[in-house]
């Protein structure tokens, strides 16, 4: 599944207008969520191959549950200092065209920002450095940019600009 993903690459198929809280939703009803918590800020309809923005969704929630929480479930225990015992999830609107997926976890440190969406590159001993690669491969099939900031509590927050 996972080679099939990152064969995927730019490859998109038909694009069609994609409720972004909709689609979130139901993405989050696929993803092992454990305490995770998901607010969706939007209305905002994208044209978009449903399909892949998809993935783009589940991989960017699991790397917030995987990476954002101390909860035992959710294998968020490899981050030193993150007192959350379960993270919250935001997918909100950017004012300018696009939208954003946010976290309250302990965010992403400015020094490894510029390689997280590299193939392979992973902080997490079991971790496959894929998911936020598959991510970037996604968003610029759709002819969009992603960058990775900080949320308004301290964690991670992807702005997507379509």
């Amino acid at each position: 599944m996972l080679l099939a993903l990152a064969q995927a690459g730019s490859q998109l198929n038909e694009t069609e207008p994609t409720v972004l809280a909709a689609l979130a939703d139901t993405c989050w009803q696929t993803v092992d969520t454990a305490n995770a918590t998901l607010t969706l800020q939007t209305e905002q309809t994208v044209n978009a191959d449903r399909n892949r923005l998809k993935q783009l969704f589940e991989n960017l929630f699991r790397n917030a549950i995987e990476h954002g929480s101390t909860d035992a479930d959710t294998q968020g225990l490899t981050e030193v200092g993150n007192s959350n015992p379960s993270v919250t999830i935001e997918v909100g609107d950017i004012a300018d065209s696009g939208f954003y997926v946010a976290d309250n976890g302990p965010g992403i440190p400015e020094d490894d920002r510029a390689n997280v969406f590299e193939s392979g590159y992973s902080t997490a001993e079991d971790g496959t450095g894929y998911g936020l690669a598959i991510v970037k491969e996604i968003v610029e099939a759709h002819g969009w940019s992603v960058t990775v900031t900080t949320s308004e509590e301290g964690g991670a927050r992807f702005e997507i600009k379509t």
